[in-house]
């Protein structure tokens, strides 16, 4: 088949959630002999080459087209009545290319990676004008709108108003899509459920979970001989849900680990880290590394991962990358939704300070119960989070099996 994605970001290299996702989509339908196509805005100049990687061994074509100024993009979703994310990734340049690519090869699918793609097929002159239309296919990953409604409730005005017109307008537009698109997948049933509950009318919607790449993420070769406990957050750092979580975890449980750890060390590994991050480091024991070029290391320096989420939609691939790493993992209930492991079993939940520091106490002080964690963590990747696996029913609807 010949198969065309439009993402919002260049799925290359794949080092953040919705990179990886795509990423590995592409890499999975590459494999089993379909001829992909990629076209992407482009955000940085330096992206080019990403281009220029993914076309040298897992796509036929790219295309790609700069973005003009945000703040002109967000006033004329403001102007327009459009939602911001929409208007965000939107470029009649990259439309153009999209037409063009439609005229030059017979797609027999096109998969949007978000809501903000199917921009480009509601405004493509050519799509309508084909032979044969090709299956349209919706990957929200995320239920966005929950996200954004989700950023009001914590936010104070005039960002809350924002944030709950972004919340109202991009609810309608998800529901729109899944009516106009053929199939559109959520990452977690948790996703499906809540915007059928929010919904009045809907499309046909599916699962499509996150794997694991358990080829680069992997256990230590020896475990890390710390006089104290290290404990990780990865992630981009200047992504609201990520800044959140980890502001909260050091002010309201920090101090009183390193009350009763003294030599205890706190990483926050990864690109971008807003100014409210970078003042943590001024704190005893807290390390703010921004960009790394290889997360791996940082996995296994470390005792513990810690995902204390308080606003998050999907599956937080960070929590599956510390699994397969074995690592035990401390984590809200919502930086836990969406993954299929027990409590006390696979991962502890804390959702208060207090409970975060007895889960610390415990896993310092019970070591069998800490080897537990991490033997059936791993295990869990490895029988359950495969990307052939998450990814049959793509290979399904592609095939017309559902």
């Amino acid at each position: 088949m010949n198969i065309l994605f439009l993402a919002h970001r260049v799925p290359f290299p794949p080092n953040k959630g919705e990179k990886i996702r795509t990423f590995n989509q592409i890499k999975h339908l590459n494999e089993q002999g379909h001829n992909i196509s990629v076209c992407a805005p482009l955000e940085q100049n330096n992206e080019i080459e990403f281009f220029h990687s993914l076309e040298k061994k897992y796509c036929q074509q790219t295309a790609y087209s700069p973005l003009a100024h945000k703040k002109l993009r967000l006033l004329k979703g403001l102007l327009t009545g459009k939602a911001l994310s929409v208007a965000n990734f939107y470029t009649v340049l990259l439309q153009a290319k999209v037409d063009e690519l439609l005229t030059q090869t017979n797609f027999d699918a096109i998969i949007c990676t978000s809501s903000a793609m199917a921009e480009y097929i509601y405004k493509s002159k050519n799509l309508k004008l084909l032979p044969k239309q090709p299956v349209l296919l919706m990957d929200f990953m995320d239920l966005d709108s929950d996200k954004w409604q989700q950023y009001s409730n914590s936010s104070k005005i005039p960002m809350k108003w924002i944030y709950q017109r972004e919340a109202k307008i991009l609810l309608n537009y998800e529901q729109q899509i899944t009516r106009d698109f053929d199939t559109s997948f959520f990452i977690a049933d948790a996703e499906v459920n809540l915007f059928k509950q929010q919904s009045t009318s809907v499309g046909k919607v599916l699962t499509m979970g996150n794997g694991m790449d358990t080829d680069s993420f992997i256990p230590a070769p020896t475990a890390p001989q710390n006089e104290a406990p290290v404990f990780l957050f990865t992630g981009v750092m200047d992504y609201k849900p990520n800044v959140d979580a980890v502001v909260w975890f050091v002010e309201k449980v920090w101090s009183a680990i390193i009350t009763k750890y003294p030599k205890a060390k706190f990483i926050i590994a990864g690109m971008k880290p807003s100014a409210q991050v970078k003042e943590l480091e001024k704190l005893t024991g807290i390390d703010v590394t921004g960009f790394v070029d290889d997360i791996l290391p940082y996995y296994h320096r470390s005792d513990y991962f810690v995902a204390p989420f308080r606003i998050a939609r999907g599956v937080q691939n960070k929590v599956l990358q510390a699994f397969a790493c074995g690592l035990p993992v401390i984590s809200t209930t919502m930086g836990a939704e969406g993954i299929d492991c027990k409590v006390e079993k696979d991962i502890l939940i804390a959702n208060t300070a207090d409970e975060f520091l007895q889960c610390v106490e415990r896993l310092e002080h019970d070591k069998p119960l800490k080897e537990k964690l991490k033997t059936n963590a791993l295990t869990l990747i490895h029988e359950h989070y495969s990307w052939a696996g998450k990814l049959q029913v793509l290979d399904d609807v592609l095939n017309g099996k559902v």
